[in-house]
């Protein structure tokens, strides 16, 4: 009994599965990702979402661990979807990027909100297991809210080229030098004018002030190459992808 007993207490306890949701507007391709997902035993789906709206509501739940996320959803991009992810969990829930975009600017923006991968469709059911399960046999070393963060100068030294702008700078838009043609009373009404939550367009923020949307895009291009302000994009039905604009916090 006692050998039995022993044998019974030295067996390893499984880790709990990887509550996973899956984000993606097409039908066909939530099935598909389901099916791949349901032979991987350390995953377990527990829910889907077709707008990034949906998945903003849905992955803000401590109950989900994973999410498999597209770019291009129909309401606003996925990088707005990450962008609300940090700002509500942090680093507790891990992101793969799985999707058809592949520019460099979309694929720095996902990186920089710290991707657990990013698998660029179309893809195999082998490349699909590989990922997920790299980042399942990662997830104890993932950052968490305890961990001890960078200093400035530290997170300076990373970020910032030779000779830039330090990256602090930013912190205080106004402060910063402005290219020649810009004046800093109308950055100082387009700074106004953003919210850190709510991203808005150039033509939405051109329409309030009352100035030409080609000024305003102008100053919002100084302020996202100088951190003062943060780009995502808003994918609609039809077209080229809108550019929106949120103060940086």
């Amino acid at each position: 009994m006692t050998g039995g007993r022993a044998a019974s207490g030295g067996q390893a306890t499984a880790p709990p599965p990887i509550r996973t949701l899956i984000v993606d507007d097409d039908p066909a391709v939530v099935r598909l990702h389901t099916a791949y997902l349901a032979e991987l035993p350390r995953f377990r789906l527990i829910g889907t979402a077709r707008t990034g709206a949906a998945a903003a509501r849905l992955a803000a739940d401590r109950a989900v661990d994973l999410v498999l996320l597209d770019m291009n959803l129909p309401d606003f991009s996925g990088i707005e979807v990450l962008h609300r992810l940090r700002l509500v969990r942090e680093w507790d829930v891990d992101v793969i990027v799985i999707s058809s975009a592949r520019d460099t600017f979309t694929v720095r923006q996902a990186l920089a909100a710290h991707v657990a991968g990013y698998l660029v469709k179309p893809f195999t059911k082998e490349a699909f297991a590989a990922r997920l399960s790299e980042c399942a046999d990662r997830r104890p070393a993932r950052p968490s809210e305890t961990a001890v963060g960078l200093g400035q100068g530290q997170i300076d030294g990373l970020v910032t080229p030779p000779g830039a702008v330090p990256a602090a700078a930013a912190s205080d838009p106004l402060s910063l030098p402005l290219p020649k043609g810009l004046s800093a009373s109308t950055l100082a009404r387009v700074v106004a004018a953003l919210d850190t939550t709510v991203p808005v367009s150039a033509r939405s923020l051109a329409d309030e002030l009352g100035a030409s949307r080609a000024t305003v895009r102008r100053y919002l291009d100084h302020l996202a190459s100088t951190g003062g302000a943060t780009v995502s994009h808003r994918f609609g039905a039809r077209g080229r992808p809108e550019v929106l604009y949120r103060l940086t916090p």
